[in-house]
């Protein structure tokens, strides 16, 4: 490439990053494909079931490839108003909004309950989309470390402003470990906060056939909990929601920039998780069985018992981490490889994600790669 002066800067802190084992290429994925993927979010492992597929595509035939525009113009289909109804219904809520990604469920939720009059207080484990999201609020920011209930007391119980807004994940992304949301919302509601959770690797994985954590502890359909979603893990499709009270619903359609300016989600990812949803209902031991799967893989890498589908192997060095992930793609296994910015540093791993159903022929072949492959990284 030729060089430019106004981009010369983009060389050098493209050299910086791969002198710390900090570049990323994306892996390309085939049809066909015989490697194992123990990489993916598809936790339940309905992305090919024909439920899913049938889903998808009658939704396509009737609507079309696009939603045409904006959920408030015309990107609204009777097939969204159907999956926002089942999806509440579903993890006890009053009621759902669905929106193009479960990053801009979090963006427009955080934004529009926030504000200049609003305090949020945000675990540091959080998503990059909550952080992004309080960074769009206007409102002051507290991070407290994670999982730390006595800072979030401290937070609220010293706050100026007139609201607080609260935010954890339930299942955190990386290291796969739960939030003490029992705990977290005894204190919102003593400090009259709302909690806002964001069950992206809880539902289809944590409580009664998959109906996430919050469900699980007895906190769905409180009015001062809003849950929000992604349709893109277990649910095998695209797109996000949020599941709250009504009042919360029709303060997030009239003010949820990422709602209002978006393009509505396109009508087979709509149909798709509604296929996936389906098979959830009827299938609900497909939940129990991810978890199995996912205390296999712990015992297999000698890390501790996941209480979700996310096992994580820290190896420390980046180099080292994408290094071992190499290896188990040549020989047949993709697994995932997170480095800072996505981990802190130090902590690079491998991050394996456990599916519903992976076969036995699979496990063995798991069994005997990473076996091998972290004998070596760990030496």
């Amino acid at each position: 490439m030729t060089a430019h002066p106004a981009l010369a800067w983009l060389d050098d802190t493209a050299a910086a990053r791969r002198a710390a084992g900090l570049h990323r290429d994306p892996v390309v994925r085939t049809p066909g494909s015989t490697v194992v993927d123990l990489a993916s979010n598809d936790y339940l492992g309905l992305t090919r079931h024909p439920e899913v597929l049938a889903g998808a595509t009658a939704a396509l035939r009737r609507w079309g490839a696009g939603a045409t525009g904006s959920r408030l113009v015309t990107g609204t289909t009777a097939e969204h108003e159907l999956l926002e109804r089942e999806l509440a219904d579903f993890v006890g809520a009053d009621s759902g909004l669905v929106f193009s990604s479960g990053y801009a469920a979090n963006l427009g939720a955080v934004a529009a309950l926030g504000g200049k009059d609003a305090l949020i207080v945000s675990d540091a484990g959080g998503h990059a989309s909550l952080v992004d999201a309080c960074r769009l609020s206007r409102s002051r920011i507290v991070v407290t470390p994670h999982n730390d209930v006595d800072a979030v007391v401290h937070a609220l119980a010293t706050r100026t402003e007139a609201r607080a807004l609260v935010l954890t994940d339930s299942v955190f992304s990386t290291d796969g470990d739960l939030a003490p949301l029992r705990a977290l919302h005894r204190v919102c509601r003593a400090h009259g906060a709302l909690l806002l959770v964001d069950e992206a690797h809880g539902v289809g994985v944590r409580g009664a056939g998959g109906r996430g954590l919050v469900h699980e502890v007895g906190l769905a359909g409180e009015p001062d909990v809003v849950v929000t979603a992604t349709l893109s893990k277990s649910l095998a499709s695209q797109g996000g929601a949020v599941l709250a009270d009504g009042r919360v619903r029709e303060h997030l359609v009239d003010t949820a920039r990422t709602f209002i300016f978006d393009t509505g989600l396109a009508p087979a990812a709509v149909g798709a998780a509604r296929g996936a949803l389906k098979v959830l209902r009827t299938e609900p031991a497909r939940a129990a069985a991810v978890l199995e799967q996912a205390a296999h893989l712990a015992r297999l890498t000698g890390v501790e018992a996941p209480l979700s589908a996310v096992v994580s192997v820290i190896l420390g060095d980046p180099h080292v981490a994408a290094d071992a992930a190499a290896r188990c793609r040549d020989r047949g296994v993709h697994v995932g490889c997170f480095r800072p910015p996505s981990v802190p540093a130090g902590t690079s791993r491998l991050r394996l994600t456990a599916r519903a159903n992976l076969t036995d022929d699979e496990r063995a072949l798991v069994d005997e790669v990473l076996t091998d492959v972290l004998a070596g990284a760990r030496a």
